[in-house]
């Protein structure tokens, strides 16, 4: 059943024939949206984005894709109540390379479609199925199956950004820094091949933005567990190096620098603040824009518990991403 009233599809219409005259149109209130013309393609037809927002939203699921040991991929759509098109944003998930799912940032994919933000968290592959650069490749695939799919939740699919946590924030990392690199390139999307995996900005929380002085960490800390973990995903080892963002920057890559928001918590002994920190300034001194910001009293996993620092997590997320939509 067509979705529009016969008053609208007429306008619709109407529409469709002056930009095909190559005349400029200016569209009538119809809620919160910019005006555009019909007569430039590469418009960006978008709801206004109000990070103050407070929406209704659905949540849903879909499958995603099947990993070669077998498992089902799933993708958490989280959409707001509305005609849209909406924001739109790729949430990967932490847990080490090794653990973890869609439902680890629950609480901040809702809080950023409630203010009007399409959130889709994907499941990735973890690394006892299949080592580096496996979810890497998840996630690409994820930017470019998103970029074909969010209209259909009325996302817009111009500009997609990516929220990263812990092991998700090195996956961000990389794909902001290597959306064409064909290891990461590697599973094909046969609905819409002519779509690359860039992306127009990344926010992250505690990512792992040096793998080697984390694993350094680790070791000195003799925490088993996280050595194995590190020892599982970097398969072969030297892997560790290669795809470290802190070395890519210091080895001098020729890489894309997406727009980039940090939050560290200044207790985290998981990922040490001063090796955040010195990433940061890397990031800003080969050319890049990032924002870093420390959570006094916080912890590597602070935003899983309600409180102020949570709260002013989100709504920095929300502030960076109005930024982004406006530059």
């Amino acid at each position: 059943m067509d979705r529009y009233s016969p008053g609208r599809r007429g306008f619709l219409k109407k529409m469709t024939a002056l930009g095909a005259a190559s005349l400029p149109v200016v569209v009538p209130a119809l809620g919160p949206r910019r005006v555009y013309s019909w007569a430039d393609p590469a418009a960006n037809i978008a709801t206004a984005y109000d990070p103050a927002a407070k929406l209704e939203i659905k949540v849903s699921e879909v499958e995603f894709r099947r990993t070669k040991a077998g498992r089902m991929l799933m993708a958490r759509i989280y959409q707001p109540d509305g005609a849209g098109p909406f924001p739109t944003m790729l949430d990967l998930h932490g847990g080490a390379w090794n653990a973890k799912d869609r439902h680890a940032e629950e609480p901040m994919d809702r809080a950023l479609a409630a203010s009007g933000v399409l959130v889709v968290a994907i499941d990735m592959t973890l690394a006892p199925e299949a080592p580096y650069p496996a979810c890497i490749q998840d996630a690409n695939y994820g930017v470019r199956w998103l970029k074909s799919k969010a209209a259909s939740w009325n996302g817009d699919p111009s500009k997609i950004g990516v929220y990263g946590s812990s092991s998700g924030g090195h996956v961000a990392e990389l794909l902001g820094m290597r959306p064409h690199d064909p290891r990461y390139n590697a599973i094909p999307l046969p609905a819409a091949p002519k779509l690359d995996a860039t992306v127009a900005y990344i926010a992250t929380r505690s990512p792992i933005s040096n793998t080697y002085a984390r694993f350094q960490n680790a070791e000195e800390k003799k925490r088993d567990g996280m050595v194995k973990n590190n020892k599982t995903f970097f398969n072969p080892w030297d892997t560790i190096h290669e795809s470290n963002p802190q070395e890519i920057l210091e080895r001098h890559e020729q890489v894309p620098l997406v727009p980039l928001l940090i939050m560290q918590g200044a207790l985290d002994d998981n990922v040490l603040p001063p090796v955040q920190e010195k990433f940061a300034a890397t990031y800003k001194a080969a050319g890049g824009k990032c924002e870093f910001h420390v959570f006094e009293n916080c912890e590597h996993e602070w935003v899983a518990k309600e409180g102020p620092q949570t709260d002013r997590a989100r709504a920095m997320v929300k502030a960076f991403i109005a930024r982004q939509l406006k530059a």
